[in-house]
């Protein structure tokens, strides 16, 4: 029987709160991250696609990583942070200014983006920042952002190599690849859901977890439906699981994160909506549903914006 993985239940990859004008909000973040552990979240991931990023100084982004740490120093909890890349040399930088720091427990690492190297290139890019990146990594699995796809072989070849403890799987499906996967993973290796919508189902399957940007609303019902059915308790984490599923769908009507911006906003746990462009903030009537469906099940929405 394989070891039970390091990283497993629920992680929420943190929007970055904003003002009206546009400026970090990090009491907000620190409140966020707070509320977020406290609700139950096994853990953080900071500076990831939902982190808004791409539009960040590099002192905003020392600023959230910071922020995040001292949350799950206080709550015994790792952190988890994205670095996306398509250059090894500068992603290997940065894994080492992050191991540096001590407080960092892995890193979420898509497949070098746009470029498109090829599984061959790809499995290089990460045995490179395996042997000289000093941190653990979990591989993020998203063509549909990357445009590389990745084949059962070759994720298993990326879970044989020695920092390698995870990947965030978010094909866009639950497919062949994802069975060959879940029917022999590598010893310690965590198979995180990355497609809110199908992520209780593929927790049925055996994943261990999921990295789930929806779970900021409800987090405590994301986490309690993780853990239904890893205890096997199927009919109510299938029911929770249906109820969360939509949900999911309605905060990914609009470009993420910006719909979850707006329910957030709305519950005031963030201090404005606002989002950086070329992102736009979420229609009122997208977020007037969201809010609707985080209070409770209603009729399934329109289908999700990756």
């Amino acid at each position: 029987m394989n070891p039970e993985p390091i990283f497993n239940g629920l992680y929420v990859p943190l929007v970055t709160p904003f003002t009206d004008d546009l400026r970090l909000a990090p009491d907000a973040l620190a409140r966020l991250a707070e509320e977020t552990l406290s609700a139950g979240a096994s853990g953080l991931v900071a500076l990831g696609t939902t982190a808004e990023t791409a539009t960040l100084s590099a002192e905003e982004r020392e600023t959230v990583v910071r922020i995040c740490a001292a949350a799950c120093r206080a709550h015994g909890a790792p952190l988890v942070v994205g670095v996306g890349t398509n250059d090894t040399a500068a992603a290997i930088t940065s894994l080492r200014e992050l191991a540096a720091r001590g407080d960092v427990a892995a890193a979420l690492v898509p497949a070098p983006p746009y470029i498109r190297p090829g599984e061959a290139g790809t499995l290089a890019h990460f045995t490179a920042l395996s042997e000289h990146g000093g941190l653990p990594l979990i591989v993020y699995d998203i063509p549909y952002r990357t445009g590389q796809t990745l084949g059962a072989d070759t994720i298993a070849a990326l879970g044989r190599l020695p920092q390698v403890v995870g990947i965030k799987h978010a094909t866009g499906a639950i497919d062949a690849t994802t069975m060959a996967l879940l029917g022999s993973p590598p010893p310690g290796f965590a198979l995180l859901g990355g497609d809110d919508v199908v992520l209780s189902p593929l927790v049925a399957a055996g994943a261990h977890g999921g990295i789930v940007a929806s779970a900021h609303v409800r987090t405590a019902d994301f986490a309690e439906m993780i853990a239904l059915w890893r205890r096997g308790s199927a009919a109510p984490a299938r029911s929770l699981g249906a109820e969360l599923a939509r949900l999911s769908m309605a905060l990914f009507t609009e470009p993420n994160p910006t719909v979850i911006k707006g329910v957030l906003h709305a519950q005031n746990r963030i201090p404005s909506p606002a989002v950086r462009m070329p992102l736009l903030a979420a229609s009122a009537e997208s977020v007037h549903r969201a809010v609707r469906y985080s209070e409770g099940a209603m009729a399934t929405p329109t289908g999700p914006h990756r």
